[in-house]
């Protein structure tokens, strides 16, 4: 018995190893992250089949890096392996140290690949080290640059939309409305950056004489504040007709902290969405989960800042899987609408975000009490949706397309020196939005693609106590079980040894 189990489990070790070898060979391995992660998706496999030429990738990564961020060197090492191999060899790669010597550090700093500098633990002491993390990539003899791969980021992302961004030849003209109190493209630098990687970003500035430009793939109409005429609208109808999709971002209400108020806003473009099937209300969205704004409160002799939460600064965490919106985690905004379907069986209505399980939706006008202690009654609604698309019969065109937010806010930096750095999911909102309008690079689902932040879920008192007792008892009652378990074949085997005798007997 105990032979063949020697020999069972030989075999069963050879097949392992055996296994590991051919797939270390061949490049073979199982994918069971929950967002195939290791798995090139289909638009990647797209971009590397059309290339005409190929790819040549130099990876300049410096030696002796921690443990957390050689394992980046390593999956980025492997995903161009991948890359290779899917590609049948037109995607060449080298791994460069910059260390080695002057003059490759120099080659790395004027392909744009600046070092950065990571902290290095050594006998119990934290030093700085500088450390290069980046690739150029040559195409055609163009040549595209990552900066800094990053650890946790979508590394399929950049290294797609860079091969994209070199083999393009032509890329689709995305419209930004103008001349109605919208901000200009430069207030949007983060959008704007990610957006010209695969497509060409122009203002468009309607009048009696001029019509949004035969180019243009699709249109973003982004936070106007004057009205709008009626001429331009049907210039946007005339837009859609042949074939041009929409990107809406909207403020329906406005508030002004100065004087702690908040009212409506009336521009025509409510009444536009509203023939469409999209009714935004004018209303303030208030939510449990938000930002907060800072005060001042007189403390003493002088003046103290405190941050205080402001239920009318949402922060969005729930997100359906609609393409535009499927891998966000958090977006913030500011002044929210809600927003409700209106249209018939002509169109598709897809909810995108919603407010969190604590919200509500207040009338406007408003007045800010900045010092109000909000409760639970204050916040009965859930799930309240402020951006959704629309897809199907608009203006004519059968297989229009629309996304509309209830924030126009939201994809905004500012202008010059006021300028505000966006959290990351707010400039993907409007990319990703523009993505599946444009339906062009099939690359939306890789912007998210990479380590997410998975919060340990608060559990409930009970449950915890539960989970406490089960911790301390299943083992105690599995050791029970096995030794009852093993008295009673102990038993069996006497009882058939004593029953064997007897027969003897």
């Amino acid at each position: 018995m105990s032979k063949k189990l020697y020999i069972s489990t030989g075999l069963v070790i050879l097949i392992i190893i055996a296994l590991n070898l051919v797939s270390n060979e061949f490049h073979l391995r199982l994918d069971f992250t929950e967002d195939h992660e290791y798995t090139l998706s289909k638009s990647t496999r797209d971009i590397l089949d059309d290339l005409e030429d190929p790819v040549t990738v130099k990876a300049y990564f410096s030696a002796n890096l921690p443990p957390g961020i050689a394992s980046t060197r390593r999956e980025f090492q492997e995903m161009l392996v991948e890359y290779a191999n899917r590609s049948d060899g037109k995607v060449v790669f080298e791994f460069i140290n910059p260390g080695e010597k002057e003059t490759t550090e120099e080659e790395a700093t004027r392909a744009g690949i600046q070092p950065v500098m990571i902290n290095v633990r050594e006998k119990d002491q934290v030093k700085q080290q500088k450390a290069f993390l980046g690739a150029q990539l040559s195409y055609g003899g163009k040549q595209e640059v990552i900066p800094v791969i990053q650890p946790g980021a979508a590394m399929e992302y950049a290294l797609s939309t860079a091969i994209k961004k070199l083999s393009v030849k032509e890329k689709p003209v995305i419209g930004f409305l103008q001349g109605h109190g919208e901000p200009s493209i430069s207030e949007m630098v983060q959008a704007r950056e990610e957006l010209e990687i695969l497509y060409t970003v122009q203002e468009v500035k309607l009048s009696d004489t001029t019509d949004i430009p035969q180019g243009v793939k699709t249109l973003a109409i982004v936070r106007p504040t004057d009205s709008i005429p009626a001429s331009h609208f049907q210039k946007i109808e005339n837009f859609i007709q042949r074939g041009g999709r929409i990107f809406v971002a909207i403020n329906r209400v406005e508030g002004n902290l100065q004087n702690s108020t908040g009212s409506a806003i009336t521009t025509g473009l409510e009444a536009w969405l509203k023939n469409k099937g999209i009714e935004v209300e004018d209303n303030f969205v208030i939510d449990a989960k938000c930002g907060s704004v800072t005060v001042q409160q007189q403390m003493g002799f002088g003046m103290l800042q405190q941050q205080i939460s402001f239920p009318y600064l949402p922060i969005i965490s729930s997100f359906s899987s609609h393409p535009a919106a499927k891998g966000l985690e958090s977006v913030v905004m500011k002044f929210a609408s809600t927003i409700n379907f209106v249209g018939d069986t002509s169109v598709r209505y897809f909810p995108m975000a919603y407010t969190s399980e604590k919200s509500n939706a207040l009338k406007a006008p408003q007045y800010f009490d900045i010092q109000k202690q909000w409760t639970e009654a204050d916040l009965p609604a859930r799930n309240l949706v402020v951006a959704a698309a629309l897809e199907g019969k608009m203006a004519g065109n059968p297989n229009g397309k629309m996304i509309v937010i209830a924030d126009g806010d939201f994809p905004i930096n500012g202008p010059g020196e006021r300028a505000q750095r966006l959290q990351q999911d707010n400039v993907s909102l409007l990319v990703n939005s523009i993505d599946w309008l444009s339906d062009d690079t099939g690359l939306i689902a890789l912007r998210t693609k990479g380590a997410t932040a998975r919060p340990i879920r608060q559990l409930e008192d009970s449950t915890k106590t539960l989970l406490k007792y089960i911790n301390f008892l299943l083992p105690v009652l599995l050791a029970i079980g096995y030794g009852v378990y093993r008295m009673q074949r102990n038993k069996m085997k006497r009882y058939k040894w004593m029953s064997e005798n007897y027969e003897e007997a």
